[in-house]
């Protein structure tokens, strides 16, 4: 759909537009249907982290969809002077926020946890909102040796992800014990224990301890890399392609989730998915504040999402000043600044209606360009459907049943292209004339994938500060900084930062 001819009424600007309420509806779910598979990730990768119920899951994703639509109507409609950009933006989950939140859900899953992650968000909304004015200031310490070592790892750390969908779970899930086999070394081990026990007690000696003759017995899990499943992830995968290749516009732009309809149909088709849960789920509800009970508040944790949203936001600011080129529409610093509040109040809704961290998407910034579309009314007509979506469980049960195996070939996609944004935007840098770039990328890279080759390497520190140190895209920003301030100095173009912000497409 291309409508880069159509103008605005006589002294109208284009961004301020109102289109007729069909195509005003038509275009709005184009610009859903671009982010609907990226804003459904996260909430099916957190909420499985946490190992909640495929019913909360559920709930996790519904959330998602409607808090998207508060956001996107605050951000592009604009709520006073101080809230919303008032450009074309949809506002989605951002995947910098993954990392911690899983660190976070293994350390304390289920609803305990899921309480403590709402908490760390609505703490950090607040703090963002606060901070939102001092962020252009930030700018020069995120050149692009900063801004593209930070997605590189964002996208490395999520295809872990992607390849467990794709094979059935994390790596540990590809064997389990052999019950029979430690039974059977556990009688053995209980009766060398009492022999030795009485020649101990005869001797007047302690009793040692009880010993497995040998490490534990395991067996290869066969449902762990079932080649029917490879298969449609693989199937998928090449679906995607295929439309990438191929399919021209719009089409190209929704080939994520294209794909994984298809990998659902076959899925279907195999007798892999069924609807049972999608039977029994309302067709309405709505989203209420604070459904897994109130949250809870720890500093840490606060600190390590504040830290993300300050990336966040250092990537907000790309994406508003190349959509102002795009649209033609000039902003100032208030209205820069009053986007980027917007990310923090986003990221408050977010923790109060049991969701995540948000900001605008920049493949829809993309859409805006290639349609012609500058009319920040179709975006407000998007966050409308976000909306209405949210409030219909059926539709997130379908989401939720929709198999990891299928989601695996589009994940692939998904965090391999946010990887290959950051070594994009790191091919621009200068490692020739200035060497030290070498070294903040090396070890940045280097301490984002300790928590991915040993994830137990913190074990013998404070256990408050493990949701830090089991996040390599933490590990990564913190020491990326540190380095480029360490070698370059606090002294960084503005005007490079920007423009690593522009080229960012990690969410």
């Amino acid at each position: 759909m291309n409508t880069a001819t159509a103008t605005a009424p006589s002294g109208v600007h284009p961004v301020d537009e109102k289109l007729p309420l069909g195509r005003l509806t038509a275009l709005g779910l184009q610009h859903v249907l671009v982010m609907y598979a990226g804003a459904i990730a996260v909430p099916l990768i957190v909420g499985r982290a946490l190992k909640l119920s495929p019913e909360q899951v559920a709930l996790l994703i519904s959330a998602d969809l409607f808090a998207c639509g508060i956001v996107t109507i605050i951000q592009s409609f604009g709520v006073t002077r101080w809230f919303g950009i008032k450009l074309p933006v949809m506002m989605g989950v951002t995947f910098a926020a993954v990392g911690p939140m899983v660190a976070f859900a293994n350390a304390q899953p289920g609803v305990d946890g899921a309480r403590a992650i709402f908490g760390a968000i609505i703490g950090a909304g607040i703090v963002s909102m606060i901070i939102a004015p001092l962020v252009g200031r930030l700018l020069r310490f995120f050149p692009p040796v900063v801004t593209g070592t930070i997605i590189a790892i964002i996208g490395i750390s999520l295809m872990r992800v992607g390849v467990g969908w794709a094979t059935g779970g994390p790596a540990f899930l590809a064997q389990s014990p052999d019950v029979p086999k430690l039974a059977a070394m556990v009688e053995t081990a209980k009766a060398s224990h009492a022999a030795a026990a009485a020649s101990a007690a005869a001797a007047g000696a302690s009793a040692p301890a009880m010993r497995l003759p040998g490490p534990i017995p395991m067996v290869d899990n066969p449902a762990y890399g079932a080649l029917d499943n490879l298969a449609i992830a693989g199937a998928v995968l090449v679906f995607i392609l295929l439309l990438v290749k191929y399919a021209k516009g719009f089409v190209a732009n929704i080939s994520v989730l294209l794909g994984i309809v298809a990998g659902c149909a076959v899925a279907i088709a195999m007798g892999k998915m069924n609807f049972d849960k999608v039977g029994k789920a309302h067709w309405f509800d709505v989203v209420t504040p604070f459904a897994f009970g109130l949250p809870t508040f720890d500093l840490v944790m606060i600190l390590t999402m504040t830290l993300v949203m300050i990336v966040v936001m250092i990537e907000s600011t790309g994406m508003f000043l190349a959509l102002s080129e795009i649209t033609g529409k000039k902003i100032g610093q208030a209205e820069l600044t009053a986007g980027l509040r917007t990310d923090g109040l986003g990221t408050l809704i977010g923790g109060v209606f049991n969701t995540f961290p948000y900001t605008s998407f920049s493949q829809n910034v993309g859409l805006v360009g290639v349609t012609g579309v500058r009319s920040r009314w179709v975006c407000v007509a998007g966050g409308v459907i976000m909306l209405i979506l949210g409030m219909l469980p059926k539709m997130a049960a379908f989401v939720e049943s929709i198999p990891t195996f299928v989601l695996g070939g589009a994940g692939l996609v998904m965090f391999g292209m946010v990887a290959a944004t950051g070594i994009r935007i790191l091919a621009n840098v200068d490692f020739k004339g200035n060497r030290h770039n070498l070294y903040i990328v090396a070890l940045s890279i280097g301490f984002g994938l300790i928590p991915l080759v040993a994830p137990r390497w913190m074990q013998q520190m404070a256990h408050g500060l493990h949701p830090l140190l089991e996040s390599g895209i933490l590990l990564t920003a913190i020491s990326a900084v540190a380095l480029n301030i360490f070698f370059n100095g606090a002294k960084g173009d503005t005007a490079d930062a920007i423009e690593a912000a522009k080229t960012a497409e990690a969410h």
